[in-house]
């Protein structure tokens, strides 16, 4: 009886460690703006190597109808996957610095694999500018950190990796 139970144990932990995801953390700073200023539409996304979306993060938006306004995203993910778009959406958010965490997963709730992925943010704003931002990583375990640049949408931000795998 004892060992069937340290048996148990041993599969049930050794389960929890070959399924931990990585983390993924988003700093995201969106500036304030000058004049008629609307908050912006963001959305977030990984795609791997093959330029296929994996997930989507972060989908801030106010009107449906506003959504292929978010181009990029809205071509490789919206118009196909109504039902994600509805599962993902929150309101828009005002200019500010957001912290962002997620586990590496894909959109059906899987851990992503070892390899080569993208991490895409477009920032789209009514009367205002786009901004995307791509930035290649690799999940390998390794902890990783990255700074992305500025455009005109989007202030400095960093996107780090925790790396369980």
């Amino acid at each position: 009886m004892k060992v069937k139970v340290l048996f148990i144990m041993f599969l049930w932990l050794g389960g929890m460690a070959t399924s931990s995801a990585a983390s993924l953390q988003l700093s995201l700073t969106l500036p304030s703006k000058a004049g008629e200023y609307h908050n912006p539409y963001v959305a977030v996304w990984l795609e791997d190597s093959s330029g296929k979306s994996v997930r989507t993060l972060v989908l801030w938006r106010e009107r449906a109808k506003w959504l292929k306004d978010i181009r990029r995203w809205w071509r490789k993910v919206g118009r196909k996957d109504s039902e994600l778009v509805d599962s993902i959406t929150s309101a828009t958010r005002a200019a500010g610095r957001y912290q962002l965490d997620f586990n590496a997963l894909d959109d059906d709730k899987d851990p992503l694999a070892a390899g080569d992925y993208v991490l895409n943010v477009e920032v789209v704003r009514e009367n205002g500018g786009r901004g995307i931002i791509k930035q290649k990583f690799t999940l390998n375990g390794a902890d990783q950190t990255f700074t992305l640049a500025a455009n005109s949408e989007m202030a400095k931000s960093m996107f780090t990796i925790k790396g369980s795998l």
